[in-house]
């Protein structure tokens, strides 16, 4: 049960900013990350590779906030504009000022749905190519498109000087 609860923990808080851009309401996905984690443990049995454990919850997590998204009527947010200033790490607010923060969450927001998941779960999560594609049953090439598709619309939409800092500060 130790395990379970320490695996489970592990998990909680990414799943609970995943389903909370998906669902959009804090409250709602609070109710339905119990119902995930629920179903996770329920079932972790059937799991064959353990290495692919979060791609596999993840999988589980977009398909019940979209579920539940649609029920709801409202259908998927994907990325509200509270997002980045909500991230646990203070390592956005490190690299970026505040405007900038802005610019990159306004052109986000502009991206299509399924683009700004593929780059949040790249990028905001630490998801590899792979777990991306596994957790969105995706093929790899389509994840590659939807992040090059997205990066680029970003390009376009965020001033060089944003950019060109972003790409300084990250190589730091």
């Amino acid at each position: 049960m130790r395990a379970l609860d320490k695996l489970l923990a592990s998990i909680q808080e990414p799943l609970f900013r995943h389903v909370r851009v998906i669902i959009g309401d804090e409250h709602e996905s609070e109710d339905v990350l119990q119902e995930i984690l629920m179903t996770v443990s329920r079932r972790l049995g059937g799991l064959r590779n353990p290495q692919w454990f979060r791609a596999w919850a993840y999988r589980i997590a977009t398909r019940d906030a979209i579920r539940y998204s649609k029920r709801s009527r409202r259908g998927p947010q994907i990325l509200d504009s509270s997002e980045l200033d909500n991230l646990p790490s203070n390592e956005v607010d490190e690299v970026l000022d505040s405007e900038t923060v802005a610019q990159l969450v306004a052109a986000l927001s502009a991206l299509p749905p399924a683009s700004q998941l593929v780059i949040r779960m790249h990028y905001m999560e630490g998801m590899s190519q792979t777990e991306v594609a596994e957790a969105l049953e995706l093929s790899g090439g389509t994840v590659k498109s939807r992040l090059s598709y997205g990066l680029a619309a970003l390009r376009a939409e965020l001033p060089l000087t944003t950019m060109a800092q972003m790409k300084t500060e990250n190589q730091n």
